[in-house]
């Protein structure tokens, strides 16, 4: 079985709610957060498997297309794949808040979908969120869990706290050489 790092997209990946964009909606929204690309690669070449979960709820909502949302994504992956960083898949969640779907955050659907297609152990892979729904789904699916934020670490409750995504990929790194 492999390792993996599961990444919650808007707000780990991408800028959202600020000056620039509020939501992703089109692919020109999509703007990557200062050492994305560096912290991905950085887990591609220490043997980790990469996956993007997202629950995109404005598919649902009718804000954007499920054709609009691969767009965004095929710019994502382009932008890592510009730089050396490499995506293994991407899963997300197209079903309105509060459906009750099993794949939508804090449920841990998508995790484990992916886990199962791709023979990942949960035991020793990492769910990283900048949201509280995020953590859950996590802790959920049986993976150790990481906060990315300014938030206390407490009030979320996950296993550990970075401020940043390329924090965390330099702790990942370093902490096998322990």
């Amino acid at each position: 079985m492999q390792k993996a790092v599961f990444l919650d997209r808007d707000g780990v990946l991408n800028e959202v709610l600020n000056h620039r964009v509020k939501f992703v909606n089109r692919p020109e929204d999509l703007h990557l957060l200062e050492g994305v690309e560096r912290a991905i690669r950085q887990f591609n070449e220490d043997g980790w498997k990469v996956y993007i979960v997202t629950n995109q709820g404005g598919v649902g909502l009718g804000y954007m297309t499920e054709d609009a949302l691969g767009e965004i994504h095929d710019r994502l992956v382009n932008l890592l794949e510009a730089s050396g960083a490499r995506v293994d898949d991407i899963a997300y969640c197209p079903h309105m808040p509060h459906e009750g779907c099993a794949c939508r955050k804090p449920e841990a659907g998508m995790i484990l979908d992916l886990a199962e297609t791709h023979d990942i152990s949960l035991g020793e892979s990492y769910m990283v969120g900048d949201r509280e729904p995020d953590i859950q789904a996590g802790r959920n699916a049986g993976t150790r869990t990481v906060f990315i934020g300014n938030r206390m670490n407490r009030k979320i409750g996950a296993d550990h706290h970075f401020r940043n995504l390329i924090s965390f990929s330099n702790w990942l790194v370093n902490e096998k050489e322990r």
